[in-house]
């Protein structure tokens, strides 16, 4: 689970800032220290009685795929195989309705615009993620990035402007509009000398400015990468919240940069642009407190979405390799969330949850049942566009899938009653 929360620059009487975590870890600023008058359960399979048969039979099998540990650790290899043998059009027959199905919101926007209106008729809000991204050595050139930047207009305007679309919001990766070894350079270049934000807020506006440290080529790109985010920036302001991912700890913060520069230019009357926060990471809760200190001197809302973090197992292997700390936390403190402390209304947009497409339904139905405003991650597109993006987050979320006993539980549970209760009126 993730959750999202909009902070004002001026907290008075909230801080000490403390992290809170479940198995998918969350984080919110809390007061000293009252207990809730009540916490939520997510044990009740009745959460799955809004959906139909045939995805309650998919979603286990799904999820008993995914619980098998040969498969998730060699699903990318695995597909490939498969897609060989049974060619491309059989490889989308045999997946359209299985994992695609389960995790995917469809391709055309009809396709789409049917999924999600079934979320918002649940209560649920769509968070549309379009699945294109960058690691190093996969940068693809300005042409690619140009499209992709087309291709994120067209989510955030599909966001917007359809009847299921309520407080819409569109998740970004910035590495689809700026290659990943520019964003390493920056992280390597504001660690020796802190670049001025003022300084990016004027090339999001169309200067020609030279940055310290950057030759000819890398200053064009990242004005053109720049000029990128903010057409997307602009058509979502008022509109449509982006949230820009974190990725990995080499190139966060130039990811951070180029967010908190987006955030000094569009969110001075309201919060439409946010940056995550991996609450896993050792470093999340002293970034966390700078970024609350950097908006209130340079006067903007700080949009904070904290999540429990995807690239655990990637994070603690490179750390080894390189011979230096492991960022990632060892464990997670067992909390309870503290938002009637703070008298944060449910459903007023300040606070609210989200989860992956197709996982933890429980949570998610059980959530929206109690009045609070909860998104799903969701990603769309062909199985083509989407595989890569389908195998990366496998490979990411391994630990989690292999760890999803309780909603496979819940699942089984509810199964069982529903075919008990047709068994009642056939006999």
């Amino acid at each position: 689970m993730m959750l999202c929360s909009r902070l004002r620059p001026s907290l008075p009487g909230i801080l000490p800032l403390r992290l809170l975590g479940t198995t998918a870890s969350r984080a919110i600023a809390v007061k000293q220290p009252e207990v809730l008058s009540g916490t939520l359960a997510f044990e009740d399979p009745d959460a799955f009685r809004v959906k139909s048969l045939g995805e309650l039979l998919r979603a286990l099998g799904v999820f008993r795929l995914c619980s098998i540990p040969v498969l998730v650790n060699n699903c990318g290899k695995l597909m490939s195989l498969t897609r060989k043998v049974l060619g491309r059009r059989g490889f989308s027959l045999l997946l359209k309705p299985t994992v695609y199905a389960q995790f995917v919101a469809g391709e055309t926007e009809v396709e789409i615009s049917q999924s999600m209106g079934k979320m918002s008729f649940l209560g649920l809000r769509p968070m549309l993620a379009v699945p294109i991204e960058e690691d190093l050595g996969e940068s693809t050139g300005e042409k690619r990035y140009e499209e992709n930047m087309e291709t994120m207009l067209e989510c955030v305007r599909m966001s917007h402007c359809n009847a299921w679309s309520k407080d819409p919001m569109v998740q970004l990766k910035i590495t689809a509009l700026l290659s990943p070894e520019l964003c390493v350079k920056l992280t390597t270049l504001i660690a020796q000398q802190p670049y001025d934000l003022s300084l990016l807020v004027r090339a999001l506006d169309g200067e020609p400015i030279t940055f310290s440290g950057l030759d000819e080529k890398d200053t064009a790109h990242l004005l053109c990468g720049l000029r990128r985010l903010n057409k997307v920036a602009t058509a979502s302001e008022k509109k449509v919240r982006l949230l820009v991912d974190a990725e990995y700890t080499y190139m966060n913060p130039g990811l951070s940069l180029v967010t908190m520069a987006m955030m000094k230019k569009f969110n001075k009357d309201g919060v439409w642009i946010w940056n995550t926060y991996q609450c896993y990471l050792k470093e999340s809760r002293s970034l966390l407190l700078g970024a609350l200190r950097l908006s209130e001197s340079e006067g903007f809302c700080l949009g904070v979405k904290l999540v429990r973090g995807a690239y655990m197992d990637k994070e603690r292997r490179l750390a080894e390799e390189e011979a230096r700390e492991d960022p990632v936390h060892q464990s997670w403190e067992d909390t309870n969330d503290r938002m009637e402390e703070l008298d944060i209304d449910r459903d007023g947009g300040s606070v609210c949850f989200g989860q992956l497409f197709g996982m933890c339904d429980h949570v998610s139905l059980t959530l929206a049942k109690q009045g609070y405003a909860v998104y799903k991650s969701v990603p769309y597109g062909s199985v083509d566009d989407t595989l890569p993006y389908l195998v990366r987050r496998a490979e990411e979320n391994r630990t989690v899938l292999q760890g999803i006993r309780k909603e496979r539980d819940l699942l089984r549970k509810e199964l069982k009653q529903r075919l008990g209760l047709i068994l009642k009126r056939g006999s």
